[in-house]
Formats: C-alpha cells, sequence, structure tokens
C-alpha cells in the first residue's frame, strides 16, 4: 500500500513541476495567464474502521486551476495594440460564417489581405455594429460583426463653384506686354486651387492677374484680367473663345465688377471626355495698398477618401480616417466576462473558449458591467511572476525527491520481508 502512496506522490510533484515549467515558458507570452496545480490527499474508509486508526492513501490532482490575475501593461506603436486593464476578454471568430466564439487577452491585432482585422491565427475581432452616429444598435453575441476597415470614404463629387477672396496690391505695375502664362513678366501674381472632377481625381486650377489699368487723373477706376486655367485648359464664357474676367476697383479699393460669380462654359477637363462647368466668385477681394494675399479659397468638390488611419476610443468605439477629412465610426470593440473564468477551457493562443462551469457569458463595452477599461497602443504581458514559479519549481522537486525516497524506503522493506523465507 506504501508502494502507491508514494507513487501518487510523485505523480503529484510531477504535475506540479509541468504546470510550473509551462507557465516559466509562457513568461513572454502576451495575455498569458499562468495556472496552479491544486492538490488533494485520498482516504479509504468504511463505517466500521475507527476514525483515530486511518491511513490516507496518498494524493490526487484536484485541478489544474487558471489564475486571471492582471498582467503588465507594456506601450507599443501600433494602435491595433489593445489592452484591457481589469477584467474581461476580446471576442473573436475563427470562421465568420461559424457559431463558435473564442475569447483572448492577447489584443495584438493585425489587418489581413481583406482588410479584416484579425488575431495571429487569422480569427476576426468581433465588434458591436454602430450606426452613423457611433451609437450601438445591436449587444447580442450572435449579433457581433467582424471589424473590416474600408478602403474609401464618401462619392466623388465634380467641382462646379469656386471662390477665391483676394487683396490686389495697390502698388501694383500695370502690365503692357500680351499675357503669356509661361513668362511672369507678363502677370503681377498667381494664385492655385485644387478642384475635383467628376470621378474625384484633383486638378490644379490656375488664377493670373494682370493689372491692365490703374486709377489716376481722369481715372476713377482701376482694372485687372484674370486668366483661368485648369492644366493646359483656358477658361471663358465662350468656350471657343476664352477671354479673362476683368475686374474693377473704386478709388476706395472695393471691387465694383463683377458683382457676382462668373459662370464658365463647359469643358472637358484634365483629359475627361465628360465635360464640366466651373463658376469663378471673386467677391468680396480688395485693392489695398498691402501685399497681395488670398483671404479666403473654397470650392465645392469632393474626392473620395483613401483609409489613412484607424484608432480605438478609451469607449471601444474604433473610427477611421479618410485623406478627405472624413471620420467613420465602424463598430465597438465587444468585451465579455464570465462569472467563473477559471471554468474556460484553454485553447491555446492564449485564447479560451466558454464552458458550462465559466457561466453565462457577459456582454459589453469598456468600464461597464465590471468590464476593465480598454487602452490602445498597448499590450498585456504574461502574469507569470518568474521569482514565484522558480520557488514553486523548488519545492516541487523536493517533493519528488521525498517521495522518490519513500517509494525506496518501501522497496527495501519489501524485500527484506521476501529475504525472511530464505
Amino acid at each position: 500500500m506504501s508502494f502507491y502512496t508514494s507513487l501518487s506522490g510523485l505523480r503529484s510533484a510531477q504535475t506540479d513541476m509541468s504546470a510550473i515549467s509551462h507557465n516559466l515558458a509562457n513568461v513572454t507570452t502576451s495575455g498569458f495567464k499562468k495556472s496552479k496545480a491544486e492538490f488533494a490527499d485520498v482516504i479509504a474508509s468504511s463505517l466500521a474502521q475507527s476514525p483515530t486508526m486511518m491511513i490516507g492513501s496518498g494524493s490526487v490532482t484536484k485541478a489544474i486551476r487558471q489564475q486571471f490575475s492582471q498582467g503588465n501593461l507594456n506601450q507599443t506603436g501600433s494602435s491595433l495594440d489593445l489592452a484591457i486593464a481589469g477584467d474581461g476578454f476580446f471576442a473573436v471568430k475563427p470562421n465568420q460564417d461559424g457559431s463558435q466564439v473564442n475569447f483572448t487577452r492577447n489584443g495584438s491585432f493585425m489587418v489581413d489581405n481583406d482588410r479584416y482585422v484579425t488575431d495571429a491565427q487569422g480569427a476576426k475581432v468581433q465588434v458591436f455594429p454602430v450606426d452613423g452616429s457611433g451609437a450601438v444598435i445591436a449587444t447580442g453575441l450572435d449579433q457581433t460583426i467582424a471589424l473590416r476597415l474600408p478602403a474609401t470614404s464618401g462619392t466623388p463629387v465634380a467641382t462646379a463653384a469656386t471662390a477665391l477672396n483676394v487683396n490686389l496690391s495697390a502698388n501694383a505695375a500695370v502690365k503692357t506686354d500680351p499675357f503669356d502664362r509661361f513668362d511672369p513678366s507678363t502677370y503681377n501674381q498667381t494664385t492655385q486651387t485644387t478642384i475635383y472632377d467628376s470621378s474625384g481625381n484633383a486638378l490644379t486650377m490656375t488664377q493670373y492677374f494682370v493689372r491692365t489699368q490703374a486709377a489716376g487723373t481722369g481715372v476713377p477706376t482701376s482694372e485687372w484680367q484674370v486668366h483661368s486655367f485648369v492644366g493646359d485648359t483656358q477658361l471663358g464664357t465662350d468656350a471657343a473663345n476664352p477671354q479673362p474676367i476683368t475686374v474693377t476697383f473704386d478709388a476706395n479699393g472695393a471691387m465694383t465688377a463683377p458683382t457676382g460669380p462668373t459662370q464658365f462654359a463647359a469643358v472637358g477637363l484634365g483629359g475627361s471626355t465628360i465635360e464640366q462647368a466651373l463658376s469663378l466668385d471673386l467677391t468680396g477681394s480688395t485693392q489695398l495698398a498691402q501685399a497681395f494675399n488670398v483671404n479666403a479659397r473654397s470650392q465645392d468638390g469632393a474626392a473620395v477618401g483613401q483609409l489613412q488611419g484607424v484608432t480605438v476610443d478609451n469607449d471601444g468605439t474604433v473610427r477611421a480616417s479618410f485623406s478627405n477629412g472624413e471620420s467613420q465610426a465602424l463598430g465597438k470593440m465587444v468585451l465579455a466576462n464570465f462569472p467563473n473564468p477559471s471554468g474556460l477551457r484553454q485553447l491555446g493562443n492564449s485564447s479560451w473558449a466558454a464552458t458550462g462551469q465559466a457561466g453565462e457569458v457577459v456582454l459589453g463595452s469598456p468600464g461597464e458591467k465590471g468590464l476593465g477599461s480598454l487602452m490602445s497602443s498597448m499590450l498585456e504581458g504574461s502574469n507569470v511572476d518568474m521569482t514565484e514559479e522558480l520557488v514553486g519549481l523548488i519545492a516541487a522537486q523536493r517533493a519528488f525527491q521525498a517521495n522518490a525516497k519513500a517509494l525506496d524506503t518501501s522497496s527495501q522493506l519489501s524485500q527484506s520481508i521476501l529475504n525472511i523465507r530464505t
């Protein structure tokens, strides 16, 4: 009997060393949670046996219990690296069309070839769907969606109206040579405005300002001509014979003509076969002694925005920013928790699956329902304390040696009894 008692002790010590070794092997694994072996004594008794005469039969492994204490938080440079400070797990789906949902503390996420945000194993990160204002519209686990980054945002809008508010210097010289946009000596100032065609392609609209008349004796007004080009195409009210806009100022520098926007004839721009009609509004421009200056510039076109970046707010809202200045809420991070996290089934790769022992899953956003807060550009490290594990390893080693010695002693006693007959 003592032989099997010592053998059970050896098995328990070996199990303890295996659990500790597993912890030490994952001391640098992000999101890893250490395990602790728990043991119980074995007592075989009957009603007829005196309670003062019972001898134990060894030990048995009762549980390998996971410890979900907080790991260290380490700062990174990626906005898709996420850490939970407190209780909770991220929800990921290995197969988006399936029902299996895994849970992880490792928030090292990346973007795959289809622009889905995934973990290192390719499981897609789950978020609550949101409306245009960022408000959550569904909260069930079966209603979560995979987080996907859009490549573009918005629809292209062709520019139709442009406006410039400029100050033309009252001290500018009058130009007498014929205008030539390739000869800077034939114009006084120039400025550029970015406009867009029907496909959202950016084009450059250039205005050349030429002073043709200065106010003086018998001449109460000052005149300028404004030549407008998009690429090599000159704009004018007559597409066949485009002419510049004549702008006049009174003696106080206030613009007297034109009194509203000038509508150009429709022409193909930037090599496009689709004709585009533009207008230019110079209302509010002045002619003062100060140097040339653009006070305001506007146009009503828009390009398709290209994805420039993604951020995760403290409340879990994932936002994408685009090159056209737009920002779009893509979803809200799902955090999950369980009444008994130690009952979760370990899957490896710092992932777990729900079980009946863990209890009913509780879903929410960061800071809700007892869930922890979310921290972007940070990762949670392993919660393994190396010093504690090494001390435990020494204790397990001593226990193994002691049980081995007891086994050896039991063997020697058995051999001595066998030798009595001889």
